[in-house]
């Protein structure tokens, strides 16, 4: 599977934005229009993009569905996308408004079962798990929920397994103490994960602030990583990103 590279885009109140932490008092926000943003990503060669609906996430209800349709219609890209998707109906509408793969979070974590159930419903190709992760004073990775405001005191590993053991495909893993941080990828939860789960096609997040990281990310086992606030904040362009991980891939 080609190493892929995921440009994010965040919105909330309909602009694009950037937490640390996870913590929704602490938001930068951008200028571009979201679609605008989109379309960039786009013209710069990128083949995936990563949306994200902060309202959604934390109060529940997908309320982007006309950004999702309208960056389908006026760009190549294939999406994925999520923030509140809490039941079949809402996978089923975002499917049908063109995402090609729904990012389930905060039910991944407090219903399992059931989200293993959507995983066999849908297919593995169609469904992104997200578990976004915090290490506690003994260094094991948890999983908050609920835009990262609750703790469940589930741990990240022990979670993992039943999905992997029921076939998930696309995992996307964020250490929330590097998100928004510009403070390097955590190579070696990473290649935990990859050693741990090598049928799971792990996508990085949180804290990517060079080219160089992409390349050690590929190094380590991930499938992908995910490209915010570097992106945002001009470290380097798309093109860039994808002319670096192009050289690890020839």
């Amino acid at each position: 599977m080609a190493f892929t590279l995921y440009p994010a885009i965040d919105v909330r109140e309909g602009r694009v934005v950037r937490l640390r932490q996870g913590d929704y008092a602490a938001e930068t926000r951008y200028a571009e229009d979201p679609l605008e943003r989109a379309l960039r990503y786009a013209e710069a060669g990128a083949s995936w993009l990563h949306l994200v609906d902060l309202d959604a996430a934390k109060a529940g209800g997908y309320t982007l569905t006309t950004l999702l349709a309208a960056i389908r219609r006026e760009t190549p890209l294939k999406v994925q996308t999520g923030g509140g998707v809490r039941d079949l109906a809402a996978i089923d509408a975002l499917l049908d408004a063109g995402a090609d793969r729904v990012v389930i979070g905060t039910q991944a974590v407090r219903q399992p079962q059931r989200v293993i159930g959507w995983l066999e419903r849908f297919g593995s190709e169609r469904l992104t798990i997200a578990l976004d992760a915090r290490a506690d004073a003994d260094g094991v990775f948890r999983l908050p929920v609920q835009g990262w405001t609750e703790s469940s005191g589930l741990a990240l590993f022990d979670l993992l397994r039943p999905y992997a053991d029921a076939g998930l495909r696309h995992l996307l893993c964020t250490d929330i103490a590097r998100d928004g941080m510009l403070a390097g990828l955590n190579l070696e939860l990473y290649r935990s994960l990859a050693s741990a789960f090598p049928g799971v096609a792990v996508q990085a997040s949180g804290g990517v602030a060079s080219l160089d990281e992409l390349q050690a990310a590929h190094a380590v086992g991930a499938d992908g990583v995910i490209l915010g606030k570097a992106l945002l904040e001009g470290r380097f362009s798309m093109a860039e990103a994808l002319a670096a991980i192009s050289q690890v891939q020839a």
